[in-house]
């Protein structure tokens, strides 16, 4: 399949590998690593990648491994931290995780026959020497957080061991252990082919692609992808169609064309930061090879409109590894016939839910992040969990934010899937706040010492019931379809109404986009982490109303203007009508006239001003009239000989 031997090639350096002589041996073993980079993630959620020559670094290997390497913070995305005055950001490396060589296909080494590799050494940012800021920084804050309060909340309360198996008390405690995973879906094509909207969205209403077979190409790049992944460690479990796509076509010369399918890859769990980092690489890794194989990948979360988007289920457990080396699932209850879990589990469910809204800019906070989390398309849409009928029945609904995933044949298996995460969505972000909004749930279930049952009862109460911790007015539980069994109306009252845009979510931290004013349970009272998140926050404004203005308003203006007239006046009165009301709709949205903006116009404008609650206001009526627009002139072509 390879061009070159993948069985020769070095791929990962585990932590106990991280010393310098290590290092200098792995590396003069495979010469074909020729470089190495340190890589720091940024509030934009990009990687940085400054490639050393080997020689350089090995050089001065011991310096670099204490004190890293400087970069402009100018140019690295963390606004309101760094800037021109004040721009000094040094990449430290991230001693206890793991390693990866990145190869680059089209290079081979004359020498080895091989790739050339570069060594990628996930790193920390620090800003002007002192503090620690970015992406990573905050996760290893809020979890080393999380499992510091939820040990002094289980010594605190001894009567949740009652109802926790195979553990007695906080003193059996070695550890705390966090397990992460994330669900990769992408879409994959053939360069510069266009979608046939309709084609697609007919075959994901018939399922014609789910678990079907590869072929082709995207066979090729699938299985190369697999096996690579598999070099890395990262314990792959499958590689599959997803909903999405349509059938390829064999081409005069034997290849296939028109490839347009969407993909899903599964791997095992880690540790909260190694899993963060095992889906960057992976994700890194398919672009590379599905490139090599003349396909192109795109993550976005809604890449087309009208069919399936691509999520990133994040899944979240908690264990404890006892003194005697034993493992405990901290969730599980005691007997998993009379409970679905145990305290631990009810509450950080609980406060998860609760506090989903301060989640929310972070899960979704760019502009087909929005397109994506639509009722129809398999993309949660309501803040809302599904248990299982019954204990012994777990919970199959695809339709809730949150699900409960159990296995009645193994108990460290229970954990929760969040369903709403897309493949940019920053993991690492994400991950350490969904903790601490766990945390407070924990923290609060067990200082008012409620058992499963009691617990069972908050988080499936009915609108209107009061209750110790969550809302009155508010449901949290359903087992029923979200999208069929409810009407939007019922949907929003019972599960809130969720936010449309990228500026309603941040909303929830308060009404300044300089400020975080409303995020203490996410941060746990940090400065750091506080400074953290505005920074995120000023990024990804600033992306969504830079992306609106120079992609999304060209988009929409693209649509316009393929909404062309195919008819004569007078030759058909139902066309005529019909046409109108494209022409209509066309004029609103995006002709301007004397003494008239039309929408798009004024959306720029508000750009320009940074007026982004109108920017807002327009963006949504903009995308409504758009969908009107899609219809018009749908039923005006459909008529058209």
């Amino acid at each position: 399949m390879f061009k070159f031997d993948i069985n020769r090639m070095l791929y990962t350096l585990t932590p106990d590998e991280h010393g310098a002589e290590t290092i200098k041996s792995k590396l003069a073993s495979h010469p074909e690593v020729k470089f190495v980079s340190f890589t720091g993630v940024d509030m934009g959620n990009h990687n940085t990648d400054e490639k050393i020559p080997l020689a350089e670094f090995l050089g001065d290997m011991e310096n670099l491994l204490e004190n890293g390497v400087q970069t402009d913070g100018s140019s690295v995305a963390l606004p309101t931290i760094a800037d021109l005055s004040n721009a000094r950001v040094d990449i430290l490396p991230d001693m206890d995780v793991n390693w990866y060589v990145e190869y680059n296909f089209d290079n081979i080494d004359y020498a080895t026959g091989l790739p050339v590799g570069t060594l990628r050494i996930p790193s920390f940012l620090r800003h002007n020497g002192s503090r620690r800021v970015g992406s990573r920084r905050y996760l290893k804050v809020s979890t080393d957080l999380f499992k510091k309060e939820l040990l002094n909340a289980l010594r605190e309360n001894p009567y949740v061991f009652d109802y926790i198996g195979g553990v007695n008390s906080a003193d059996e405690i070695d550890e705390l252990l966090l397990t992460n995973a994330t669900e990769l879906e992408f879409w994959v094509k053939t360069p510069d082919d266009k979608a046939d909207r309709d084609q697609l969205s007919i075959a994901q209403e018939l399922k014609e692609q789910y678990w079907k077979r590869v072929t082709g190409p995207v066979a090729t790049a699938m299985e190369q992808t697999l096996e690579i992944l598999d070099c890395y460690g990262f314990g792959v479990e499958m590689g599959h169609k997803e909903v999405g796509g349509v059938k390829a076509k064999m081409g005069n010369t034997g290849s296939f064309d028109h490839i347009m399918e969407q993909l899903e890859i599964d791997w095992k769990y880690a540790g909260p930061m190694q899993a963060a980092d095992n889906e960057s690489q992976v994700k890194d890794i398919v672009r590379d090879v599905f490139r090599m194989n003349n396909l192109d990948v795109t993550f976005l979360a809604k890449p087309m409109h009208g069919v399936a988007g691509s999520g990133e289920h994040t899944h979240f457990g908690v264990a404890a590894r006892l003194k005697d080396g034993s493992f405990v699932n901290l969730f599980e209850p005691v007997d998993r016939q009379k409970a679905f879990m145990s305290p631990v589990g009810y509450g950080a469910l609980m406060g998860l839910l609760k506090h989903y809204n301060i989640l929310y800019p972070i899960v979704a906070s760019t502009h087909d992040a929005f397109q994506r989390l639509k009722p129809g398309f398999e993309a949660p849409v309501c803040t809302v969990t599904s248990l299982g009928k019954d204990y012994l029945t777990p919970s199959r609904n695809r339709t809730v934010l949150v699900g409960l995933v159990r296995d009645l044949k193994s108990p460290k298996a229970t954990r929760f899937e969040l369903r709403s995460p897309n493949p940019h969505t920053n993991t690492y972000l994400i991950i350490g706040a969904a903790y601490l909004t766990m945390l407070d749930g924990i923290k609060a279930a067990l200082a008012a010492g409620k058992t499963p049952d009691d617990l069972e009862a908050s988080i499936s109460k009915k609108y209107g019931e009061k209750d110790f911790y969550l809302e009155q007015n508010r449901e949290y539980r359903s087992e029923q379809n979200i999208y069929t069994d409810y009407t939007p109306e019922e949907r929003e009252k019972l599960f809130d109404r969720a936010p449309s845009n990228v500026w309603e979510a941040f909303l929830s931290w308060g009404d300044d986009p300089d400020k975080t004013e409303n995020t203490d349970i996410i941060t746990g009272g940090d400065e750091v982490s506080q400074m953290i998140l505005r920074s995120f926050r000023a990024q990804m404004i600033l992306k969504w109303s830079m992306e609106y203005h120079e992609r999304y308003i060209q988009n929409t203006m693209e649509i316009l203007r393929s909404c062309v007239k195919m008819h004569n006046d007078g030759e058909n009165r139902y066309d005529d009508e019909n046409w109108s009301r494209v022409r209509e709709l066309r004029e609103t949205i995006g002709h301007e006239e004397v003494g008239r903006d039309s929408l798009l116009m004024q959306a720029r404008k508000a750009i320009e001003e940074k007026d982004y609650g109108r920017l807002s206001e327009l963006e949504l009526k903009i995308e409504d009239m758009i969908a009107e627009l899609r219809e018009a002139y749908g039923k005006y072509r459909r008529n058209i000989f």
